[in-house]
């Protein structure tokens, strides 16, 4: 493949950890996806949720104990200024690191940074409501909240690393410590989007010869209590009825009618391609461009098919490709009417005649939307594929919706030789960030 304006520092991917509910550690999210098994179930570790009929694609062996004794053993003082996600993502930053068999003893600290993205995160009801109940007057029939009350009374009713646990920037900060890494490190909160703008940042920070190694990923949650019910009120969530819980997610499908919510993280190691090889790290693939875009009419209403024109466009052009050089597209393929029709627009814009012949993944058919986990792991799932060389398959995908015109991987794993591919993910607000990657 020839690059019109090839960087000198190549940027390679040696390590992936994930926590998902398709399993946790890549080898077994990689058989269990390629397999096509599917994540999607009625809940059982949430009491409640805001989701129809509870269902919803949860991690059901990730808790207190399993974390405790196995995923964060290095961490265990720490798990009590960790709420869930921020467990997820320091587990697979664990997991990414244990997994490209980077030597934390030999490496440069000074060079070596972090980039994580995460969700806004909440408390659950039961941990503000006895600090809530101070906030009402006894006497009160109508048991108002009283927000005056709520500096003096309430936050002091609450345990004193509260807010610690609930901090979208401190995956970054256990991560930093725990891995002492010294080097460049940000915190990125943009929901679906955060995932490949985490390791675009990486990438460009490794570009600048600002580190030689960084942890790059995400975690998120919709599961949550609170954010179920924000997606109940805000997101056009699935509803089919008495069919299968497994079968609700339908990406680019003719019938489908909503997202499933989900939790996960995904965590990679990127490094430059020199230090990799000089240790004889196991190169994964190689990020070779990025772009991201935000879009609105003058109106002020949402243009998800121009931002993600805009990032597709960026994204491509940064990797010194066209988009016939693009092997297959690891879509967001959320699964909303209105939203995979958007997507569907952007690709044709970009692939033009090529776009209903470009194969066409939508993992969260098995995954649902973890939020900000979401595109971190879609974007394993592509490599998890191309390393039996092969693109994954679209789950729950029966009659092809005329107004798409895509060719949506279904049914088997789609072979294929060209191993570069695009992976897209978008906001609601019309965030988009998209990355090219070239597997090893």
């Amino acid at each position: 493949m020839t690059r019109s304006c090839e960087s000198p520092r190549r940027v390679v991917i040696t390590g992936v950890g994930i926590v998902s509910p398709l399993g946790i550690g890549f080898d077994v999210f990689s058989a269990n996806l390629l397999a096509g098994r599917s994540s999607i179930s009625r809940m059982e570790s949430v009491p409640y949720s805001g989701a129809p009929h509870n269902v919803g694609a949860e991690i059901k062996d990730f808790n207190e104990t399993s974390a405790k004794n196995e995923y964060l053993k290095k961490q265990r003082k720490s798990i009590k200024v960790m709420c869930r996600e921020i467990q997820f993502g320091v587990a697979s930053a664990s997991l990414a690191i244990e997994n490209s068999g980077l030597d934390l003893a030999a490496i440069n600290h000074e060079r070596f940074g972090v980039d994580f993205g995460a969700n806004l995160m909440f408390s659950p009801p039961e941990v503000l409501k006895d600090a809530c109940w101070t906030c009402v007057e006894k006497d009160d029939p109508t048991f108002e909240f009283q927000y005056e009350q709520w500096g003096g009374k309430g936050i002091s009713s609450l345990e004193p690393l509260w807010l610690l646990r609930y901090l979208p920037n401190m995956p970054a900060c256990h991560i930093g410590i725990y891995a002492d890494a010294r080097g460049p490190s940000n915190s990125i909160t943009l929901n679906e989007a955060s995932g490949n703008l985490a390791v675009a940042e990486a990438y460009h920070v490794i570009q600048r010869d600002l580190a030689e190694v960084m942890i790059a990923g995400t975690t998120g949650t919709k599961i949550h209590s609170v954010k179920s019910m924000h997606a109940a009120l805000w997101d056009v969530l699935a509803r089919h009825g008495e069919d299968p819980p497994e079968t609700w997610s339908r990406p680019f499908e003719k019938s489908r009618t909503g997202e499933v919510i989900a939790e996960g993280a995904c965590s990679f190691i990127l490094e430059e391609e020199s230090h990799a090889k000089q240790r004889g790290a196991r190169i994964l693939g190689r990020v070779l461009g990025a772009g991201s875009s935000c879009a609105f009419d003058r109106n002020g209403h949402v243009c998800v098919t121009r931002a993600l024109v805009n990032a597709m466009r960026v994204a491509i052009r940064d990797a010194g490709i066209t988009p016939g050089q693009v092997g297959h597209i690891n879509a967001h393929g959320l699964g909303t009417p209105q939203m995979d029709l958007d997507e569907a627009r952007a690709i044709h814009e970009i692939f033009g005649t090529g776009a209903a012949e470009i194969p066409v993944t939508a993992l969260k058919s098995s995954l649902g939307n973890s939020g900000a986990g979401c595109g971190t792991i879609e974007l394993a799932g592509s490599l998890a594929g191309l390393r039996q060389g092969v693109v994954p398959a679209t789950l729950n995908y029966r009659v092809p919706d005329p107004q798409c015109r895509l060719n949506v991987v279904h049914g088997q794993p789609h072979p294929v030789a060209n191993r570069i591919f695009l992976n897209a993910n978008v906001t609601a607000m019309g965030q988009a960030s998209v990355l090219i990657v070239e597997a090893a």
